[in-house]
């Protein structure tokens, strides 16, 4: 039994060879990866299907308008404490049962919410719903450890691109619904997709052999992510470009509709949830980030997108005059984002792959915090300044990135790449 925090800190191991060792002969096909992308995408959707229906369910509840605004903080604090205690738990047990478990508890905290009749039972609802759709960080861990370091960067892009597409379209799919059946019907649908993706899961995943649940008690699991980041320099700088590359994405996503809901547009929910298409194909169009990675290419990646994250702003600024311009904003800055997000954690899951979950989990602590910070910075800059300043804010987190990519990018080597043959 391991003592303290620092030998509880995994050694370096270099994986070059085949498949991780989750599911020993487990081949994690096209179809499989797909059904990752699907759940991932399916979890975290039930962060954010309640911000267009805030209106709604305040009315149906009674409640004030700062306890409605309370609906989407605590979901939001549910999932930040799920990042830190809930998914380095991937490192000591088999993910298999750890996902099936999360998700039949997401699904009852989903149930709570749909029958819920009073604000204590709906707040508490949420913030459980919150905090176990961290699953879908479980899984991103989990198709990178079943996956041979050479397809690795492809298979979390694949992977995360299915997350992103949930967000996206998670405030469309919950309007369409709240009009054609009520807000409760919103969570009984996800509730019984999410019972549905446990049974095929259990089904269809391998046990994760890798799993020693008998070499770290919880609370040294739990010191040990904070180890990582103190010794591994790479997992801090790849960090700190989540939080100020999300606070841009958040920047934009959290204040669209501002404008659009007035003059000249005075779109409706629906209409402007229909953006999330837009983005959902720029994010999908970044699967050429894991390819790239897997080539050795993560730096140039990264450079190329963060130049177009800054670049996005230019259109962005011009929402008001032009549709057109503003999809080519959003579909740069989705691409962009996605890009750089997919690059970083397929970076840091190399550093250490037996420790995937807890890397991943503390490098979404900041990927939260940054999202918080966008959409809290952008609504009050819009209220103060107007569109123009919200532009500005996200033009200055992503040219922050840029950066300190320029200045840190020859400083510490890519674990999974340093020794590969570049092309």
């Amino acid at each position: 039994m391991l003592n303290d925090c620092e030998d509880a800190t995994p050694t370096r191991i270099a994986d070059r060879g085949g498949a991780g060792s989750a599911g020993s002969g487990f081949v994690l096909s096209r179809g499989v990866t797909l059904l990752f992308a699907v759940a991932c995408g399916t979890s975290v959707a039930n962060v954010y299907f309640a911000q267009p229906l805030l209106v709604t369910v305040g009315h149906d509840l009674g409640m004030s308008p700062a306890l409605v605004g309370s609906v989407v903080t605590l979901t939001h604090v549910g999932y930040g404490l799920g990042l830190f205690f809930l998914v380095p738990l991937g490192d000591v047990a088999d993910r298999r049962r750890l996902v099936v478990a999360q998700l039949l508890l997401l699904v009852a905290a989903l149930a709570v919410v749909a029958t819920s009749r009073t604000a204590a039972v709906l707040l508490a609802g949420m913030a459980g719903t919150g905090l176990l759709a961290v699953v879908t960080q479980t899984l991103v861990a989990f198709a990178a450890a079943l996956t041979a370091p050479a397809r690795r960067g492809r298979v979390v892009g694949t992977v995360t691109s299915g997350v992103v597409v949930g967000i996206l379209l998670a405030r469309t799919a919950s309007g369409v619904l709240a009009d054609l059946a009520g807000w409760r019907s919103v969570y009984l649908a996800s509730a019984a997709l999410t019972a549905l993706l446990a049974l095929v899961l259990h089904r269809v995943l391998p046990r994760d052999n890798a799993a020693q649940p008998a070499s770290l008690r919880y609370g040294q699991l739990l010191r040990s992510t904070v180890t990582l980041f103190a010794r591994e320099r790479l997992l801090r700088l790849r960090a700190l470009l989540g939080l100020l590359v999300f606070t841009a994405f958040s920047t934009l996503w959290s204040s669209i509709a501002l404008p659009l809901s007035e003059p000249p547009y005075s779109f409706s929910h629906t209409a402007i949830g229909a953006l999330g298409l837009v983005g959902a194909a720029g994010a999908l169009a970044a699967a050429w980030a894991g390819r790239l990675n897997d080539r050795g290419l993560s730096r140039q990646t990264t450079g190329i997108a963060l130049a177009l994250l800054a670049a996005s702003w230019l259109p962005l600024a011009f929402t008001r005059s032009s549709l057109w311009v503003l999809g080519v904003g959003v579909i740069l800055l989705d691409l962009a984002v996605q890009a750089v997000h997919v690059t970083n954690q397929t970076l840091i899951h190399a550093l250490h792959p037996d420790a995937g979950s807890r890397l991943i989990g503390g490098y979404m602590v900041f990927y939260s915090i940054g999202s918080a910070t966008g959409a809290i910075a952008a609504t009050s800059l819009y209220t103060a300044a107007g569109w123009g300043a919200v532009c500005a804010l996200g033009a200055t987190a992503s040219c922050l990135a840029l950066a300190l990519w320029a200045l840190t990018r020859d400083s510490v080597p890519d674990p999974a790449y340093q020794d590969l043959p570049r092309p």
